[in-house]
């Protein structure tokens, strides 16, 4: 069996790699970049993990297009990212425009390319109540459109297993595979050391805690 499995480098994302490899899939990684402000220290985390993996490519695809839209702030410089305690109810500003739907059309695309089996993604229920694109209800939608839109006689299966997991469940998953957390990256706006205060930051360092482990990577301040 074989997998596109959407690899930016995060924790949930290098987790989820993980757990496709236990199910026994041959891991093909996909990396896209499409001008967040981490860019360089993400790509250089999702490499490193696939290399760990063994996986059988490392695919990088520039889809800049998102910095032309802007609308969010990871991609928009005029856009500033809040810290948790400033984000406010309803779609934050880091939501960049059906960036999902885009993601998962083009990872489709590569998998139906190498005649792979299923296509991964950590979409998990910490972004439900900001992130449309990360509803239960869209990934079913999308499959739809991936059955009707394939010319392969065996569908290719969209992959969520942690579509009703937290960021703790993932956490503590991933403990149990040996994930290495030290080479993954989640900060939104700094590359060298985490800043610790915003949206990606916080819920990162509120899983390990909860575990009572300490979270390898270096940061700036731990709130």
């Amino acid at each position: 069996m074989r997998a596109v499995c959407l690899l930016s480098g995060g924790m949930d994302s290098t987790t989820l790699a993980y757990v496709a490899q236990e199910m026994g899939y041959e891991i093909l990684a996909l990396h896209l970049t499409y001008g967040q402000l981490t860019e360089e220290k993400e790509r250089a985390c999702a490499e490193r993990v696939a290399g760990l993996l063994g996986a059988e490519e490392f695919c990088e695809v520039d889809v800049g297009y998102f910095s032309q839209f802007g609308a969010s702030a990871l991609v928009d410089p005029d856009i500033p990212v809040n810290d948790f305690r400033d984000e406010h109810e309803g779609v934050p500003k880091t939501y960049v425009p059906f960036r999902n739907g885009n993601l998962l059309a083009m990872a489709v695309s590569y998998a139906e390319s190498r005649d792979a089996d299923a296509v991964f993604i950590g979409v998990q229920t910490s972004d439900y109540s900001g992130y449309p694109d990360c509803r239960l209800e869209f990934i079913q939608a999308f499959q739809r459109a991936v059955d009707l839109g394939t010319a392969r006689e065996k569908p290719i299966r969209l992959m969520t297993p942690f579509v009703q997991m937290n960021k703790t469940e993932i956490l503590r998953k991933g403990l149990a595979l040996d994930v290495p957390y030290e080479h993954t990256w989640s900060c939104y706006q700094s590359s060298d050391a985490a800043c610790g205060v915003c949206e990606s930051c916080h819920f990162r360092l509120e899983a390990f805690r909860a575990l009572g482990i300490e979270d390898p990577i270096p940061y700036r301040k731990r709130p």
